[in-house]
């Protein structure tokens, strides 16, 4: 069984996904990592050159593939990776979802430094477009979810350990 990590950026995603491998002596796929590398350029350039369209046709394609090819690890999705429900599908057969969250105001202070990422919307201030979507998102997010750990005052070690906790008190690992 894989452990699925979803949710918004500046939730913990990738630190937490390290993590995990790491104490659990798995492997760790990075959807947005593996795009990259199969666009031969990075996120911003495939959506510059692209459109946003493009990279959501290389995400699911790859999200099929691994979630087809992949057991006994741990997939960081990218925050965008629900909005396909044919993802969410794919990922839960051989996956228990798990969701990170945090407050709008704790994912802002962590991705203000990543803000050279392509936005969505067009026309917004950088907060507001992070909070629309952040609100359009939440839904989905949580429908995916088979649980959710709020990363908003933990460490990601801390919380990497509750998602272990849960893992085994559940019987998943």
């Amino acid at each position: 069984m894989n452990i699925v990590l979803i949710g918004y950026r500046g939730t913990g995603k990738s630190a937490i996904s390290r993590i995990l491998t790491d104490t659990l002596h798995c492997r760790r796929y990075s959807i947005d990592d593996e795009v990259v590398r199969q666009a031969g350029k990075p996120i911003p350039e495939i959506v510059e050159q692209e459109g946003w369209s493009k990279f959501r046709e290389i995400e699911r394609e790859l999200v099929r593939k691994i979630s087809a090819e992949i057991r006994g690890s741990v997939i960081d999705c990218g925050g965008g990776g629900v909005l396909d429900e044919r993802n969410v599908a794919d990922l839960k057969r051989d996956g228990k979802v798990i969701l990170l969250v945090a407050s709008p105001e704790k994912i802002l202070e962590r991705i203000h430094r990543d803000a050279n990422r392509p936005p969505l919307i067009e026309g917004l201030s950088f907060e507001e477009e992070q909070r629309q979507i952040l609100k359009e998102r939440d839904p989905k997010y949580r429908a995916a979810a088979d649980c959710i750990f709020d990363t908003t005052h933990l460490k990601p070690r801390q919380t990497a350990m509750k998602i272990i906790e849960h893992f085994k008190k559940k019987g998943w690992v």
